[in-house]
């Protein structure tokens, strides 16, 4: 029989257990602590000096005090001191101190990253998949110059933004 749940690693009731309450209660403590998850700031190495009970921070790379050898974990104050979670990939939270959302990708938090196919704003695609190269101005009849230098600056914006592939 399993003493934990496979994801978060909430604590199980076994059958005959006494004091059930006592496993409850820390399942609830870290289900508080995960669902719908905010943290204060991302990436910070020492616990604050005086937590309030329901804040919660991103473990930053090298932790120390309370929270060494915790390197990346989602930590949340209570009652009971601190709980720790170690992330799974696709984990959101809310970074209060960064005002964006930050995601886990199974190695690294990725604070401010926003991933997909395309922008959808009112029923209309503003932004989809990357297309190919835009060339250069060059040759044709009519050379003009400043059209050209406007064309230029124009494409070397976009490519700079990522926004088309350079050529």
């Amino acid at each position: 029989m399993m003493n934990d749940t496979p994801r978060w690693t909430l604590p199980l009731l076994a059958a005959g257990q006494a004091q059930k309450e006592m496993t409850h209660n820390e399942a609830l403590s870290l289900l508080d602590l995960i669902v719908h998850p905010c943290v204060e700031a991302v990436g910070p190495n020492a616990p604050p000096p005086s937590p309030l009970t329901g804040q919660a921070w991103i473990v930053g790379d090298q932790p120390v005090g309370d929270w060494t050898g915790r390197a990346g974990m989602l930590a949340g104050w209570t009652e009971g001191g601190w709980r720790f979670l170690v992330p799974r990939i696709g984990l959101t939270v809310w970074s209060r101190a960064d005002d964006c959302r930050c995601d886990w990708d199974g190695s690294q938090w990725r604070l401010g990253r926003i991933v997909g196919r395309s922008l959808i704003i009112e029923g209309k695609k503003v932004v989809g998949a990357q297309r190919p190269a835009i060339a250069q101005p060059a040759g044709g009849q009519v050379v003009d110059s400043e059209a050209r230098l406007v064309l230029n600056a124009v494409i070397s914006a976009l490519r700079d933004h990522g926004l088309v592939a350079s050529g």
